[in-house]
């Protein structure tokens, strides 16, 4: 059997890249000898051994797994070791413009990896990284067919990923910008307006001001009358979450999924980062207390090609073989979604969850949202933990920010979740099943709120989302600029997300139907619609209260009479709802932070007016642009006394390795003081 042959073979499976494929003991539950024998010869000590085939045999993965996940065995000096002992040559890095890029490349990203090269006036190599079960048949296949040497060689796992990532970038660019429009353009916001929204549009930009004109009186009250109905109807969802939307119904998480049998999966963590190079430090930190096997952890912090400084901090910070930094190609659009699809290619979990820089998720979020994966219908396809800011303190917008994260993530929310409605989701800490995501075509890279339209077309595609209990941490702006930024970037998202959703309603209202298409309606375009009309609805209450000053009250017909307590229950009712709304599910720390909300709301209110009219203005400008939120390092004690703790540790075992040489015949450096008897092995 030659080199080619090999390719084409079964022997290519590496089943490292699926820990629970094999089984880590035999079938009287011994440890394989074979493997024990190698890594002996390697020099790993028989400590180290024994604590890595404890691990991997409550993880479902392999020895050698186990050991590059605790930082006891380098990747690239174990490949190093194993090219040595199969007599292969050793690749340090590989030039991408050798790689011979196949349709399916990408698929060695998540399943490999392994590639091959092609290089001018050279015979082509193929490039292994295997595991010790692959690597022991590989010998013995050499030992029978030596002329096999001539066409393979070995690398480490990230060295053959970053040829293929820097390989393909284009083309893979490319195609995930494209793949939404191309497989399903009607949900696609690529398009802003379709051929009949844009004549309706026009029309009413034409027709509306000329009937105003004409008959000034009936025009007027007729959009009085609708904007004091949706009024009402916004108040009544908002109400009915006040009184049911609580996560009370859902199950107490647990620190171990009991509905699971069986080792954990594969769990990617995608991690968008764009000018974040402040953030690093905070971020990993974060990301390093998460209770999840650290050789089942895939994660991938996202970042744009020519941001170099958020890069360079990641290297400098992020420790560990499951920690990989996937570099964005420059290219519009140049939006989050876009950068999250990227990524997609390379996720080697079952389940995907997206986070900010600036998170700092429950260490237990991942395994809440698998136990709730594993008792669900493979209809669940998300689950949206809740986002919680800890910087209310800090300033007035940040207070009521708070308050209204806290009325939409632990009321609102858990109700749309309970009654089966579509749930618009938040920007983050949205755990998937990897299967569900990619067949709903992943993110839209042309709309800045790919969350809130993601939620919405996997109900269409009859998939479920629902809620956890365990939180994410975030702090929100403090000042208005950057306020105003973020919030009109949401609001043009919603924008987007209605246009592209009610292109078609007959086959929305055939998908989701009624309570569905209220819901939708009530959560996007009625919040939007709400802001963009505040300052109207502050005018009608206005010339009704200067008419009733006048003494021009009795005159007024009785529809407006009416429609002016509407308007005055209206605006009470939606302050009120708002503020009790987010009260509720606070605890008493997080109401003392938030203080007294009820002078302020009004004012909020304006601002989210202001917001949403620079909102539409921009997206017939500027459709596509992503307004970057700045962040900063939290000022939480309670964070920064865990971040000293997690270093102080960090500390301890680097001084307790510190001296030991790098290679010494592959011994010293694999070592580990654990406890562990001779006989486990």
């Amino acid at each position: 059997m030659d080199a080619g042959e090999y390719w084409n073979s079964g022997n290519l499976d590496n089943s490292a890249a699926h820990p629970a494929a094999r089984p880590v003991v035999d079938a009287e539950g011994a440890l394989p000898a074979d493997e024990i024998r190698l890594f002996l010869k390697l020099g790993i000590g028989k400590p180290a051994i024994a604590a890595a085939f404890l691990k991997a045999q409550r993880n479902g993965t392999s020895i050698e797994r186990e050991l590059i996940a605790d930082g006891t065995l380098d990747p690239h000096i174990f490949h190093e070791a194993l090219a040595d002992w199969l007599g292969l040559p050793f690749f340090t890095s590989i030039n991408p413009a050798n790689v011979l890029l196949t349709e399916m490349i990408d698929t060695q990203l998540s399943k490999g990896p392994l590639l091959r090269l092609s290089r001018p006036s050279l015979p082509s190599v193929l490039v292994l990284a295997p595991d010790v079960e692959h690597a022991i048949r590989l010998r013995e296949q050499l030992t029978a067919s030596p002329h096999m040497r001539e066409g393979l060689a070995i690398a480490a796992p990230q060295t053959i990923r970053d040829a293929i990532w820097q390989a393909n970038c284009r083309p893979r660019v490319e195609k995930v910008t494209e793949h939404l429009f191309g497989s399903a353009p009607s949900f696609s916001a690529r398009v802003v307006l379709t051929g009949w929204q844009g004549y309706v549009l026009g029309a009413l930009s034409v027709s509306f001001p000329l009937a105003a004109f004409t008959w000034p009186e009936p025009v007027m009250l007729l959009l009085h009358l609708a904007l004091s109905m949706i009024y009402l109807l916004a108040i009544g969802l908002r109400a009915a979450a006040l009184r049911l939307g609580s996560r009370e119904s859902l199950p107490e998480p647990t620190s171990a999924p009991a509905a699971a049998d069986g080792p954990l999966p594969v769990y990617t963590v995608l991690v968008a980062a764009y000018r974040e190079e402040a953030m690093v430090p905070q971020m990993i930190a974060a990301l390093d207390r998460l209770d999840w096997p650290k050789s089942l952890l895939d994660i991938k912090i996202v970042c744009e090609a020519d941001d170099r400084a958020t890069i360079e901090a990641v290297r400098r910070h992020a420790e560990g073989a499951h920690y990989e930094i996937v570099e964005v190609p420059a290219g519009g659009p140049r939006t989050k979604p876009k950068a999250l699809d990227y990524a997609l290619a390379g996720a080697r979990g079952e389940y995907v969850v997206i986070f900010d820089a600036e998170d700092r998720p429950h260490p237990r979020q991942l395994r809440e949202a698998y136990a709730r994966f594993s008792s669900a219908p493979e209809t669940l396809a998300c689950l949206q933990a809740p986002l919680t800011i800890s910087n209310a303190r800090n300033s007035r917008i940040a207070a009521l920010f708070a308050l209204e994260y806290a009325g939409l993530f632990r009321s609102l929310l858990p109700l749309l979740a309970r009654l089966g409605l579509p749930m618009p989701l938040g920007g983050t800490s949205n755990h998937f099943r990897r299967v569900a995501l990619e067949a709903a075509g992943a993110w839209d890279p042309f709309n800045v709120t790919e969350d809130a339209d993601l939620g919405i077309r996997l109900h269409r595609m009859g998939y479920r989302c629902g809620v956890l209990r365990l939180p994410t941490l975030e702090d929100a702006p403090t000042e208005w600029p950057v306020w105003r930024a973020q919030r009109s970037r949401w609001f043009k998202g919603w924008l987007q997300t209605v246009l592209v959703h009610f292109r078609a309603p007959s086959r929305l209202y055939a998908q989701i139907g009624t309570a569905g298409l209220v819901a939708l309606f009530l959560t996007t375009g009625g919040m939007l619609f709400s802001a963009l009309a505040h300052p109207l609805l502050a005018i009608f209450i206005l010339r009704s209260i200067w008419l009733f000053a006048s003494g021009a009250w009795l005159a007024v017909g009785l529809a407006e009479q009416v429609l002016f307590v509407v308007d005055v229950a209206n605006v009470i009712g939606s302050y009120c709802v708002f503020a009790l709304l987010g009260l509720k599910p606070m605890s008493a720390e997080e109401r003392t932070a938030v203080g007294r909300p009820w002078a302020s709301v009004p004012f909020y209110w304006m601002m989210l007016s202001v917001a949403a009219w620079q909102a539409a203005k921009e997206l017939a400008a500027n459709p596509f642009l992503w307004r970057k939120t700045p962040h900063a390092p939290t000022a939480t004690a309670a964070f920064a006394s865990e971040q000293t703790g997690d270093l102080r540790q960090k500390k301890e075992v680097q001084a307790e390795n510190n001296g030991r040489p790098q290679r010494a015949e592959y011994a010293d450096r694999y070592a580990v003081h654990v406890i562990a008897h001779d006989a486990a092995l």
